[in-house]
């Protein structure tokens, strides 16, 4: 017997035409929606009128209660969940597992006050033994076998819609991992369940409240953290460009210094070449001293306070960003 729909919901209203309007898929599978803005709703084109039907009369039930259910305004940032659509879940699925199925852009929610909790409808799968007859699969259980002839067949399992529902209500924050589910049997339909989901979600909301206040905490605790531990790091990398600074700083100095005493070497004996060409007959001596003044022009400055000047204190090469603590910064 077919329970009568109460009044449409805004979400429900007009959303079968969205949901029929879908990417080609094989006869009996999950439709995909080219519109991905609708209600969250996983279902096949058989099992379409009875998604929707749950879906209003749940929304209905939360709104008649001062419960707002809307699809996820998109400042909230809140998620949808990944949905495992097998009616029997036992067996853990491979972590690389892609079902394909529809999914909205944003998730279906219901403001329990100011926590929202999101809602989704499946129509559940299960694993059916199929035959291939004559350029199609079938059921296996329904096929007969003709009389006259044998068909050339083969048999293989697919994971195929049911025609049961699921609804699944969880925490659309990213913080919270939290679900519940409630899912119908071939003697009981989810449909009269509802008044009694509802109360259930309504505590799970409250519960909600006190773990999305627990996560924010333990948030701001790991925050806190988080940036002592970049300004560890900071202070670290700040002590050891002070320390490479220092050490940078003493390395120069001591080649200014190497260089000061090469260039007064240099600077001797050219001026002892410069003494003993003034004695000289006048012919040698005009010769050689334009070879002491090409020379000193080929070596350049001969002023050892030059190479001096070009020699950085370890402030000049890094100034500590904490005034005090690094060991190469000059007191005030």
């Amino acid at each position: 017997m077919r329970i009568p729909r109460t009044k449409l919901h805004g979400l429900v209203l007009g959303a079968k035409e969205h949901f029929e309007n879908s990417r080609p898929v094989d006869e009996g599978a999950y439709l995909r929606p080219f519109k991905k803005l609708l209600v969250d709703v996983t279902t096949s084109k058989d099992c379409l009128d009875k998604a929707l039907d749950l879906a209003n009369d749940l929304f209905n039930a939360f709104e008649s209660v001062g419960h707002r259910v809307v699809i996820a305004p998109p400042d909230e940032h809140l998620r949808g969940i990944t949905l495992d659509e097998r009616e029997v879940r036992g067996k853990q699925r491979n972590p690389y597992y892609h079902s394909g199925l529809w999914s909205p852009n944003r998730p279906t929610v219901v403001y329990i006050g100011s926590v929202a909790v999101g809602l989704s409808v499946v129509e559940m799968s299960e694993d059916v033994l199929m035959r291939y007859v004559n350029g199609k699969y079938i059921r296996d259980a329904d096929y007969v076998q003709p009389v006259r002839f044998r068909d050339y067949t083969w048999t293989t399992t697919r994971t195929l819609p049911t025609g049961r529902l699921r609804l699944v209500a969880y925490s659309p924050y990213w913080r919270v991992s939290w679900s519940a589910d409630w899912q119908e049997t071939r003697q009981t339909s989810l449909r009269s369940l509802v008044k009694s989901i509802v109360p259930s979600v309504e505590a799970a909301a409250a519960d909600l409240v006190g773990k999305l206040e627990e996560a924010d905490r333990q948030i701001e605790i790991e925050r806190i953290e988080r940036e002592a531990a970049e300004e560890r790091c900071r202070r670290e990398e700040d002590r050891r460009r002070v320390e490479q600074s220092i050490q940078d700083s003493k390395e120069h100095l001591g080649k200014v210094i190497q260089q000061w005493s090469n260039l007064m070497s240099i600077e001797r004996f050219l001026s002892g070449v410069e003494q003993r060409t003034h004695e000289l007959p006048d012919d040698d001596r005009v010769g050689m001293l334009e070879r002491l003044r090409l020379a000193r022009d080929f070596l350049g400055t001969q002023d050892p306070l030059d190479f001096f000047r070009s020699w950085k204190t370890p402030q000049e090469r890094y100034r500590s960003k904490y005034p005090g603590t690094g060991s190469g910064e000059a007191n005030p």
